[in-house]
């Protein structure tokens, strides 16, 4: 088991390193490979990015605990993702070609046209912070498997992750994780795929299987029984917020930077194809797992949830081929982590610091010291990793989601303006989460529409006040 691991990891890790014989030693080659992958390659690294050590560990936790009410999860996510699509990715691809800016929060302070720099500061600090509490959950999922599987200490995962991480980030920067990504959304689909059926089958078909499930009380029940709201007004709430979540997507320097990365806008289209089928199949595997979980483990009370993946494929599957599931694990926490790590690294050296400072060496350094950082929060965390991800998805996604919604339906927000959706935004979803209402209500969704209403309350009220006030003075 520990062999076929290691074989698998290795092979991930080589076609990381053999990318460095594309790189060109400069910025914009680092962090966006020079606008030059192709579609397919765009879609499979948008899909491991966003499909992480969340998918294995965290959704699955999730399933194992929630039942099938956990589906409103998934079909709100895609189809929240879905929209954004049509939205933003190529308004963005566009900006980033018509900006030449190579980060995230570059392309957004630049986009009408106007420079930002204030809020481009603000901007490369939130995401430095929330990027890396979210590399830390994806070194939190890797250590996790690990730990189940071969009773290594918790820690030595996310230091396993955190240097391979920084080796091939390193050797390519972000044509290295995409390449990488690549081969990981491979062994995860495949991994995923493989345990599901060996479940099916151990159950005696998918009858049987669903009948094994149906003895769980309120297990497939459509909606959750402690909603806040209750009755069908309380699941349709539940149900529209995950879309929010999918639409959070936007959000997310991260996964939206490898669309800045396409050869060209009009490769959108194809690019999406390999997206939304590897994603809505992945995700869909996962889900069933998920509720399969609870019928071989099912003292809930005496293990972690989300640890529930490792120990059935434990349970099921020869050593090889747990091998395989544990590296499609770690596999996936690695393909969000890289691309965290870049994103926070772009964050800090365009977004915060003086650009003299972007030289190849530079822009290494920062990116290994970041990694370090990442692998000091993942030590130090206690939170879930569903609950550490989620809470640095929504902050994001209500940090520059008002933002990028206000550009892509033809807004013109001035930069004060946007500082105080940025802000309001996120305090919204901070407060949100504070108060436990993230229980019954994704909190990115109140986030979201809190800083969409700051632009349309403030961008037409703001130019009145001032008017007037200049009318009373010159009077």
């Amino acid at each position: 088991m520990v062999a076929s691991f290691l074989v698998f990891l290795a092979a991930i890790v080589a076609v990381g390193i053999s990318s460095a014989r594309r790189a060109r030693g400069t910025k914009h080659d680092y962090y966006l490979a020079s606008s030059s992958i192709q579609p397919w390659l765009v879609g499979l690294s948008a899909v491991a990015t966003n499909n992480s050590g969340y998918m294995f560990i965290g959704v699955i936790g999730y399933t194992y605990a929630t039942g099938l009410a956990s589906i409103w999860l998934m079909l709100g996510w895609i189809t929240g993702d879905l929209i954004a699509s049509f939205l933003v990715h190529r308004k963005l691809r566009e900006a980033a070609e018509r900006t030449g800016e190579v980060s995230f929060a570059g392309v957004l302070s630049q986009w009408g046209g106007e420079s930002w720099p204030h809020w481009q500061r603000l901007a490369g600090a939130i995401s430095a912070v929330f990027l890396l509490a979210y590399t830390g959950a994806q070194l939190v999922a890797g250590s996790k498997a690990l730990h189940v599987l071969f009773e290594w200490p918790i820690w030595t995962g996310a230091v396993i992750g955190a240097v391979m991480v920084a080796v091939y980030c390193v050797a390519g920067g972000i044509r290295a994780s995409i390449w990488t990504d690549a081969a990981q959304s491979m062994v995860m689909i495949v991994s995923m795929g493989l345990l599901l059926i060996m479940a099916v089958s151990a159950l005696g078909g998918p009858q049987a299987a669903v009948a094994a499930m149906d003895q769980v009380d309120g297990y497939l029940d459509w909606f959750p029984k402690d909603l806040v709201v209750p009755g069908l007004a309380g699941g349709l709430l539940f149900a529209l917020s995950w879309l929010f979540a999918g639409l959070s997507v936007i959000g997310q320097p991260h996964v939206m930077v490898r669309f800045m990365t396409l050869q060209s806008a009009g490769q959108m289209m194809r690019m999406r194809v390999w997206y939304y089928l590897w994603f809505s199949v992945f995700y869909a595997m996962a889900t069933a797992v998920g509720l399969l979980s609870r019928v071989y483990l099912s003292d809930s009370g005496s293990f972690d949830a989300e640890l529930a993946l490792p120990l059935m494929a434990q349970a099921l599957m020869p050593p090889v081929l747990v091998g395989l599931i544990l590296a499609g694990i770690f596999a996936a926490t690695l393909s969000t982590a890289d691309s965290l790590v870049l994103g926070c690294s772009a964050a800090v050296t365009h977004d915060l610091l003086p650009r003299q400072i972007e030289r190849p060496a530079l822009l290494k350094l920062t990116t290994v010291a970041l990694t370090a950082l990442a692998l000091a929060w993942a030590l130090a965390n206690k939170q879930s990793v569903f609950s550490l991800v989620i809470f640095a998805w929504s902050g994001l996604a209500s940090a520059f989601g008002p933002i990028l919604l206000v550009w892509a339906f033809g807004g013109r927000p001035r930069q004060g303006i946007a500082v105080l959706m940025t802000l309001s935004g996120l305090a919204t979803a901070l407060a949100w989460r504070g108060l436990g209402w993230h229980d019954a209500v994704y909190e990115g969704m109140p986030g979201i529409m809190v800083g969409v209403l700051a632009y349309l309350i403030f961008q037409r009220w703001v130019p009145q006040a001032t008017a007037l006030h200049g009318a009373k003075s010159s009077g």
